[in-house]
């Protein structure tokens, strides 16, 4: 199963399955950033109803029957049209929601490139994904690199209505490992921003024999608290080393 904060935009396209959908309203029920994200795309009722135009129907079904629906590659290419039309007039972060919801029905190929900055395509417009995206715009940013493992962070935050969204550009990262962000407050509360998984070859590697090795990871969550009531940052594994630390 996906990092539970990419898989809302399935849950709200009723695309995952019984044992799926009930770990992610297990997840959802502890995680504000997510049901946030949930009600944005439950608003979003005329792009959801597009997935009725598949090929061979004769009418055009409910919202509830459109979400059962597999979508078509043309129906793929349709909400991907979508997203860009709505960038040009809607807040970023519900760009964010759309897109996530693109990458998840579109499948594995579009999800590396919104976690990565690279594509092995070379398409400039598919390597920029919403993460990267936003990283690039956010101007309040900060930097460390850890003198032991030697991996480099650089975490960008923007204040929201419902607490801090933050974006993580990672480099000199080697797999396998699964890795989370957590957001240490100054009443030393931890919360996980967001969690990903790192390949073999890793990610930000100069030195790197392959392209998509040398290109930064790139993802971005959100946690309760606001920007001021963080202390710092840190990138953790899963069975608890320490990465880097980043001041906030």
């Amino acid at each position: 199963m996906p990092n539970e904060h990419e898989t809302v935009g399935a849950y709200a396209l009723g695309i995952l399955d019984d044992a799926e959908a009930t770990a992610f309203e297990a997840h959802l029920a502890g995680c504000e950033w997510c049901a946030q994200q949930l009600d944005e795309l439950a608003g979003m009722e005329p792009m959801l109803a597009a997935l009725a135009d598949l090929p061979g129907s004769g009418s055009t079904p409910s919202i509830g029957e459109s979400l059962s629906a597999k979508p078509s590659p043309r129906m793929v290419e349709k909400l991907v049209v979508e997203v860009s039309e709505k960038r040009k007039v809607r807040s970023r972060r519900n760009i964010f929601a759309l897109a996530a919801s693109v990458v998840l029905i579109a499948g594995g190929t579009a999800a590396g490139v919104t976690l990565s900055g690279g594509s092995d395509n070379g398409n400039a417009d598919m390597a920029m994904g919403p993460a990267q995206t936003a990283f690039q715009t956010m101007s309040d940013k900060k930097t460390a690199t850890d003198p032991t493992t030697h991996v480099t962070a650089t975490v960008a935050v923007e204040q929201k209505d419902w607490g801090t969204h933050a974006v993580l550009q990672l480099k000199n990262v080697t797999g396998p490992k699964k890795c989370s962000l957590i957001a240490v407050g100054k009443n030393g509360e931890r919360e996980t921003v967001t969690s990903w998984s790192v390949p073999t070859w890793g990610y930000g590697i100069t030195d790197a024999k392959s392209e998509k090795a040398k290109e930064p990871l790139y993802v971005h969550g959100g946690a309760a608290f606001t920007p001021n009531q963080i202390d710092h940052f840190e990138v953790m594994t899963f069975d608890g080393k320490k990465l880097v630390s980043v001041s906030a």
